[in-house]
């Protein structure tokens, strides 16, 4: 249970809605126990924990790609078109609580546009604060690949973002 924040705060980066990010935790710590003896001692339960949260959300992508439900995109939309409700009851002045969701949703805008390829190693290394090893790991591919994939995950980010931020290309 130790990792448990760094694991919602990875699958709702990844799933974009907080329902099925505690759905994938919740399969997770199912899974990890049901394969607690295919943990290695002294190796990264973190990674570990992680992987098994990133396959079980692949798999169920996948299978989410092949099935649409009529249910689900009706109750996306209800939820979308009233921000004011999710809004905090802690409120440290208006403006800056405006400003603060007002990013976070650009931000996640942005994420959501990334293709899957790119945005799980940002999520992994900005986000989830894993090195590149730690997500080569996860991501089951070389430390350059996810280098790579960073650098372009990134620079589309700064393409999506340029106009509300107000940048510059980066050199």
């Amino acid at each position: 249970m130790t990792h448990l924040d760094h694991l919602y705060r990875i699958a709702y980066n990844l799933a974009k809605a907080p329902d099925d990010a505690q759905d994938l935790v919740q399969e997770t710590y199912a899974r990890a126990l049901g394969a607690y003896e295919q943990f290695a001692p002294g190796t990264h339960l973190k990674a570990w924990l992680t992987r098994i949260l990133y396959n079980f959300f692949v798999d169920r992508h996948h299978q989410g790609k092949r099935w649409v439900s009529v249910e689900d995109s009706t109750a996306q939309k209800n939820e979308e078109s009233d921000p004011w409700e999710k809004m905090a009851t802690e409120n440290p002045g208006p403006d800056s609580h405006v400003l603060r969701q007002e990013l976070s949703v650009q931000i996640t805008g942005a994420l959501g546009r990334l293709p899957e390829e790119f945005r799980a190693p940002i999520v992994l290394v900005d986000m989830g604060d894993f090195s590149y090893v730690e997500a080569a790991e996860v991501l089951s591919c070389p430390v350059g690949t996810v280098r790579s994939r960073l650098f372009r995950g990134r620079r589309l980010l700064h393409g999506y973002l340029k106009e509300y931020v107000g940048t510059k290309e980066p050199a």
